[in-house]
């Protein structure tokens, strides 16, 4: 376990398979998320046999986001970094909060932290960056409370809900967040 402040991030588990086909099957949780269309029980499968290789090759490292509830972990969410570049010392970040309750309560926030700090402090990663979509105003000021900053847009780089959206660079380093 990796422990922030509100959150705890674990190794997710074949067991999760059915809380992710809930989470992505909402069409609100998916808005901002890569994804456009809902997901199969046998392609999170599909999914899950994947990641594993990638994290086993240290291709890419994701975790279950848990937020304590009394006595209790509650699962809420994903979060990871992708695509490692060793040489050059940077990943993209990606992070889905699936259970609606628990938006804008400063649980991604944490999260967010929690993962830049193992990637900064155990990793030794230099840089990580992700993208974001223009509308995702929530998004964005997670990214920016945990110290990432603008970069730059890919202007109409994403076509969503009958129509193109930016994409916005932000990344962070490790000085930065140190």
């Amino acid at each position: 376990m990796i422990y922030g402040e509100r959150v705890r991030l674990r190794a997710i588990e074949r067991s999760d398979i059915p809380t992710f086909v809930r989470w992505f099957n909402d069409p609100e949780v998916r808005r901002y998320l890569l994804m456009y269309a809902p997901m199969s029980a046998e392609q999170e499968e599909k999914w899950f046999e994947d990641m594993l290789q990638r994290v086993q090759r240290r291709e890419d490292f994701v975790f279950a986001v848990e937020a304590r509830v009394g006595d209790e972990w509650v699962h809420i969410g994903n979060i990871g970094l992708h695509r490692i570049n060793w040489k050059d010392r940077c990943a993209t970040f990606g992070i889905a909060l699936g259970e609606k309750a628990y938006w804008d309560q400063g649980y991604g926030t944490d999260a967010t932290r929690t993962v830049l700090r193992f990637a900064f402090e155990e990793l030794n990663l230099h840089r990580v960056e992700l993208e974001v979509f223009d509308e995702n105003a929530r998004a964005r000021r997670c990214y920016e409370k945990a110290g990432f900053r603008y970069e730059g847009t890919r202007r109409q780089a994403i076509f969503s809900e009958g129509r193109y959206h930016d994409a916005h660079l932000m990344s962070i380093l490790r000085e930065e967040f140190l």
